[in-house]
C-alpha cells in the first residue's frame, strides 16, 4: 500500500462499531473486531483532505462515481455503517456556502424546484398511485405502499376532526392527494400551496379529473405570502414542508400558519425531526435537499408555546418512514433502467444512495418523523380522548 491508501485505512478505522471489510487492490482490510458484517470494494481511494472536509460528501460522491462497489444489499451496509455518523468529519467553514444558503423567497423557490421539479414522470416511476412523497403509515404487516399512504392520509384527516363544509389549507400540498381525499370524504373546501410548478400542474389535472373544481384549488405560493390569501381556515395541515424553510424561519413559518387559522382551529404539523438541533448532512444538502434543515421536536414545541399553539397530540412515525423509503427503493430498482435513460448512471446511483441512506438513518434514530396536533389557543370542543 502507498501512503495515501495507508492514511485512508487508518481514517476508516474509526468506524469500527460493526466489523466490516475494505477491499483495496484485491487486498482485504478488516475494520473492527470479529467476523465482517459487510464488504466494500474501493476502486479509487478518496483523498484524506476530502474525507476530513466532509466524510459524507467524499464517500457519497465515491459511490455516485462508481469508485465504491457494495457487495450485497446497499441498505444493509448503510444500516450497519450510518449509526456512526457522529464520527464523520465536517468542516463547516469550508462548506459555508453549502450550509448557509439564502432564505430569500427567490432562492427558496429555486431550492425547492431543484428537487420537486425533476419531473412528474420520474416520480411516477417509483411513488405509488397516490403520488404521496412523504411517510406512509403501515397499520398491518401486509399493507402495500398504497395502503400505507392511504392510511397516513386517513389518520391525518381524522386527527384534524374535519366536518362537512369546513375549510382546509395544505401548506406544501405536493401532488394533492390529501386534499382530494379530504374533499371526497368530508366535502371540505381546500386550498393547497406549493412552490413546484410540476406539482401544481399535476394537482390541477387531478382536480379536474375528479370533478372537484367546486371544492379545491392550488396556488403557487411561498408560505410567507399566506396572509395575502385573505382567508381564514378551520384547519391547516403541513406535511414534509417545514424542513425546507431553514432554522431561522421556523418561527415565521408557524406565525404564517397561525395567521390563516381561525381561533380554536386545528393545525397538524408532520415533519422529519431530530433529537437535538443539527445543521444537517453535507451530501444531502449538496445533492438532494439544498437548504434543507431538520427541526428538533423540542424547538418546534417551544415556538408553538410562544405563539399560543396548544400541543394536544404528538406521535412518532420513525420506523414507518424507514419502511416507506425501502418500498420506494424497491420500486426505484424495478424502474432503474428507465431512470438511467432519463438521466444517467450517476444520477441513479445518487438516488438509490439517498433512499437507502435515509431508510438507514431513520432506523438508527439519527432522524425521526413526528406528527404534532396543535390548537390555535384553547379548544375545549375536541374529544378528550385520543379519538383516532
Amino acid at each position: 500500500m502507498n501512503m495515501v491508501e495507508k492514511e485512508f485505512i487508518k481514517f476508516m478505522g474509526r468506524f469500527d462499531q460493526n466489523p466490516f471489510e475494505i477491499v483495496l487492490n484485491g487486498e482485504k482490510h478488516l475494520i473492527g473486531e470479529g467476523e465482517p458484517t459487510f464488504s466494500v470494494v474501493f476502486n479509487k481511494v478518496p483523498p484524506i483532505s476530502e474525507l476530513m472536509t466532509s466524510t459524507s460528501i467524499a464517500l457519497g460522491e465515491a459511490y455516485m462515481d462508481g469508485d465504491i462497489q457494495i457487495e450485497g444489499d446497499l441498505y444493509h451496509v448503510l444500516n450497519m455503517f450510518l449509526g456512526q455518523m457522529g464520527k464523520f468529519s465536517t468542516d463547516q467553514k469550508k462548506l459555508k456556502k453549502l450550509y448557509f444558503t439564502s432564505f430569500s423567497k427567490q432562492n427558496q423557490k429555486k431550492e425547492v424546484s431543484s428537487h420537486y421539479d425533476i419531473g412528474n414522470d420520474f416520480y411516477k416511476l417509483w411513488l405509488d398511485e397516490t403520488m404521496c412523497y412523504s411517510c406512509g403509515y403501515f397499520k398491518n404487516d401486509t399493507d402495500t405502499l398504497y395502503d400505507a399512504q392511504c392510511n397516513k392520509v386517513d389518520r391525518t384527516l381524522e386527527k384534524l376532526q374535519l366536518q362537512e363544509g369546513m375549510s382546509l389549507c395544505d401548506i406544501g400540498c405536493g401532488w394533492g392527494f390529501l386534499l382530494i381525499r379530504a374533499a371526497k370524504k368530508y366535502k371540505v373546501h381546500g386550498v393547497g400551496i406549493t412552490l413546484s410548478q410540476e406539482q401544481k400542474k399535476e394537482f390541477e389535472r387531478r382536480i379536474k379529473a375528479e370533478n372537484l373544481e367546486e371544492y379545491l384549488s392550488v396556488e403557487l405560493l411561498d408560505y410567507r405570502d399566506l396572509p395575502k390569501l385573505g382567508k381564514q381556515f378551520d384547519r391547516v395541515v403541513s406535511i414534509g414542508m417545514v424542513e425546507h424553510v431553514g432554522r431561522k424561519n421556523y418561527e415565521e413559518f408557524m406565525k404564517c400558519a397561525k395567521s390563516v387559522l381561525k381561533p380554536g382551529g386545528v393545525f397538524l404539523l408532520h415533519y422529519i425531526s431530530s433529537l437535538v438541533e443539527h445543521p444537517g448532512d453535507a451530501w444531502v444538502k449538496k445533492y438532494i435537499f439544498p437548504g434543507g434543515v431538520v427541526p428538533s421536536l423540542r424547538e418546534m414545541i417551544n415556538i408553538a408555546g410562544d405563539l399560543r399553539f396548544y400541543t394536544v397530540d404528538v406521535e412518532s412515525w420513525r420506523r414507518h418512514y424507514s419502511k416507506t423509503l425501502l418500498c420506494w427503493n424497491h420500486n426505484f430498482q424495478e424502474h432503474r433502467d428507465e431512470v438511467v435513460k432519463m438521466f444517467d448512471e450517476r444520477f441513479a446511483r445518487m438516488w438509490e444512495l439517498y433512499l437507502c441512506a435515509c431508510a438507514a438513518t431513520f432506523m438508527n434514530g439519527i432522524i425521526d418523523l413526528h406528527q404534532i396536533v396543535f390548537t390555535n389557543d384553547v379548544n375545549n370542543d375536541l374529544p378528550m380522548t385520543r379519538w383516532y
